[in-house]
């Protein structure tokens, strides 16, 4: 497919995925229905960070206000029922997120800016230096396919928080979004440019087409960008995911296109690696200090949350970092099985 295209599978719909526990039981059978009230047994004993019955609920609650799924009604979307299931699944996630993330960086009166560089420069799990240096091509279309479920609706999530900023954090964060949307062309909008790269390693680029595959850590990492974007109380912890999320990402995704480039991958699938080396060395700044910054002034108060947003975020993703390179150390795909049971996703 040539990288100027964009094929019918922009426009797919995805189909529900197997039910991983309880939770996802009662909320699939309920959303194959017409819209009304249903009782979900609601037990998840796993980790709330990585549990994959708890994630790939709150993952199919989260779509609904996406693209929603083939065969489900939409007005599902903010049934009273399943805001309530929702909400309880939040509270779980949010609760383990401010437990493990929460507490160290949020001071009196921090100096942000310094604090979220110091966030953003923290070493984590070496992923992307593996897949620079040592990753096999089953491996990095392992890592392909699990970045999926974010990278096909890159940039939505934030777009969230547009109506929640006003005056120079708005014009930061537009900004940011008119690039990731590919700043007015159609083919060079981010997802875009993902999902030709799938198509390069010979992958489903459909959206939501690998979703049965992607465990509990790494659909977690999607969610807490859909939370932070969906609840206006939230917005400084969205402003501080972001930002810290661009500071980090134009070294990873150089190492990433370095990669493929040793396996001998060409530009369709180096492309959207190589695009976010140059935009995300300029959406850093804007999102630390035009995004952030703003805000800050907007509402001083907001200053906590920014720091949550940013460390909940690192931690997060070295977690799912940390699973993808144990999984590959142990020779084992990254990528579930369907039928296993839930819980399996562990990290560590």
């Amino acid at each position: 497919m040539s990288s100027a295209s964009v094929g019918p599978s922009e426009h797919e719909i995805a189909v529900l995925p197997e039910p991983r526990g309880p939770v996802t039981e009662d909320l699939f059978h309920a959303l194959t229905g017409r819209p009304g009230d249903f009782t979900c047994a609601q037990v998840v004993e796993g980790d709330a960070l990585v549990d994959d019955d708890l994630h790939l609920a709150l993952y199919v609650c989260y779509e609904l206000h996406y693209r929603g799924f083939s065969g489900v009604d939409d007005r599902w979307e903010w049934h009273p029922a399943l805001m309530r299931l929702r909400g309880r699944l939040e509270e779980r996630f949010e609760a383990a997120l401010r437990e493990r993330f929460g507490g160290s960086e949020a001071l009196d009166k921090p100096d942000v800016v310094a604090t979220l560089t110091g966030i953003a420069n923290q070493s984590g799990p070496p992923l992307s230096r593996y897949l620079r240096d040592d990753a096999g091509l089953a491996e990095m279309r392992d890592y392909v396919i699990q970045r999926s479920a974010y990278q096909l609706k890159e940039a939505d999530p934030h777009a969230w928080g547009i109506p929640r900023m006003t005056g120079k954090a708005k014009t930061a964060l537009l900004e940011i979004e008119f690039d990731e949307f590919g700043s007015g062309r159609a083919e060079r909008i981010h997802a875009v440019l993902y999902r030709n790269t799938m198509d390069a390693l010979g992958l489903d680029g459909r959206y939501g087409a690998y979703l049965d595959l992607i465990p509990g850590p790494i659909l977690a990492t999607v969610n807490i960008m859909s939370m932070f974007g969906l609840h206006r109380r939230l917005r400084g912890a969205l402003a501080g995911h972001l930002a810290v999320a661009e500071m980090t990402s134009a070294l990873a995704n150089k190492q990433v296109a370095e990669g493929m480039r040793r396996l001998g991958l060409g530009r369709q699938a180096t492309g959207f690696f190589d695009e976010h080396v140059i935009a995300d060395s300029v959406h850093d700044m804007i999102a630390l200090h035009d995004l952030v910054g703003a805000v800050l002034e907007q509402d001083p108060s907001l200053a906590a949350e920014v720091l949550f947003g940013a460390s909940a975020w690192t931690g997060l993703d070295g977690m799912s970092a940390e699973y993808l390179l144990n999984r590959w150390a142990e020779g084992d795909p990254s990528l579930r099985t369907p039928g296993r049971a839930a819980g399996t996703s562990s990290v560590g």
